[in-house]
């Protein structure tokens, strides 16, 4: 199965399946020198963990284990190995799904390109968002080297269902969203999106919402001409979440109803540096970061799995019959899917920056270690639980 690696010089391989004994990541490129500890690692994951409120009641502790490319809490140079074990697997949930594929899932187009006697039904298998731990430990080593830069990248739930955000909103805001449970950035939208998630679980539902990552102070000039073009590469790499059906940056679809003189930003003398009086492109202009706030968004759908009866076929038989998802599913894969993006685009960026010379190979010294490290934690605190950053 190939298509489980990303990058070119920060390059990334997750592997393992929803219902397997584990699932992980080999992260190769990863410069000597980075201060590194299972606990930076640990605090992306839990933004992600299942088994908190108005997520999936599936119960996994996340405990990374760290099996090679770290020594005395720095990198060493060589690929770093990260597992984190299934330990709450209950497959019972999917003996129905097993000759009954789910609407609106990848169980049928596995079995059409793989085979159905090759095809991992528990959990979805390889197609599970489980998948994704790997991708956020990963993204979690990126954000910390990115650190060398002094980038930062916070991501927030734009919306959910028919709710939206109608209003500006800060980075530090979104930052403290990390520790809304619905990855809300104002308090009123937080007490919205509560009610749509109880709605929805109570009838056996679920919504899907749009995800906006911001990532401040983006060095200048990522991404290259024609192919590689930064909006290219940040878009195959959010497309390839599950349950991300739509992408796009800076004012995004909204040009289409605009007029060039409307959507056409100028250029000012901006805190004694040249720059883009409202940032409409979001940060990339030519396929390039102009170094203005890089800000993405994304659609994800509702959540497949669903208590709603739908008709399907019963693959014993063919025969058209219908079918009642149970299990612990996320009742809006969106809000787990925040730390998702935000991994995602923070794996494109340090790629990038490598290829551009901004971060170095081979390895950080000293100073630059201790400089990264002294970022990461202040970034740590910044991610303070909305009633403190109200406070």
């Amino acid at each position: 199965m190939p298509g489980n690696s990303f990058g070119k010089l920060f390059r990334v391989t997750t592997f393992g399946e929803s219902h397997g004994p584990a699932v992980g990541v080999v992260i190769d490129g990863v410069p000597a020198g980075l201060p590194l500890t299972v606990e930076d690692i640990k605090f992306e994951l839990e933004f992600r963990r299942p088994g908190r409120l108005y997520v999936s009641g599936r119960r996994e502790k996340d405990e990374p284990e760290i099996l090679s490319g770290i020594f005395n809490n720095r990198t060493t140079g060589s690929p770093i190995a990260v597992i984190v074990r299934n330990t709450d697997v209950v497959s019972s949930f999917y003996e129905e799904i097993r000759y009954k594929p789910r609407p609106g899932h990848a169980d049928l187009p596995f079995i059409m390109k793989y085979g159905y006697e090759n095809w991992d039904y528990r959990g979805g298998g390889r197609a599970s968002a489980r998948e994704t731990v790997g991708r956020v430990i990963a993204g979690a080593v990126a954000k910390k080297l990115l650190m060398l830069a002094d980038t930062w990248i916070a991501g927030h739930l734009r919306s959910l269902g028919p709710e939206e955000l109608n209003e500006e909103v800060t980075f530090e805001e979104v930052l403290c969203s990390k520790y809304s449970p619905v990855r809300a950035s104002k308090k009123v939208l937080e007490e919205k999106y509560e009610a749509l998630i109880k709605k929805a679980t109570q009838e056996g539902d679920s919504y899907g919402g749009i995800a906006e990552v911001i990532t401040k102070n983006p060095p200048i000039g990522l991404g290259e001409p024609v192919f590689d073009k930064m909006k290219a590469e940040l878009a195959k790499a959010i497309m390839s979440i599950p349950a991300v059906t739509g992408f796009e940056y800076g004012l995004g679809f909204m040009v289409s109803k605009m007029k060039g003189s409307e959507a056409n930003d100028e250029i000012i003398r901006k805190d004694n540096k040249i720059g883009w009086k409202y940032n409409y492109a979001g940060g990339i202009l030519g396929g390039l970061t102009n170094g203005e706030d890089l800000i993405v968004r994304c659609a994800f759908k509702p959540t497949s799995s669903i208590r709603k009866p739908q008709k399907t076929i019963d693959l014993r038989n063919l025969e058209e019959t219908y079918i009642s998802v149970i299990g612990r599913h996320d009742p809006a894969v969106a809000i787990r899917g925040v730390t998702v993006v935000e991994s995602m685009v923070a794996l494109t960026l340090v790629d990038h920056a490598m290829r551009a010379g901004v971060i170095p190979l081979v390895k950080l010294t000293e100073e630059q270690g201790n400089i990264v490290q002294q970022r990461w934690e202040r970034y740590v605190r910044s991610c303070k639980p909305m009633e403190e950053s109200q406070l």
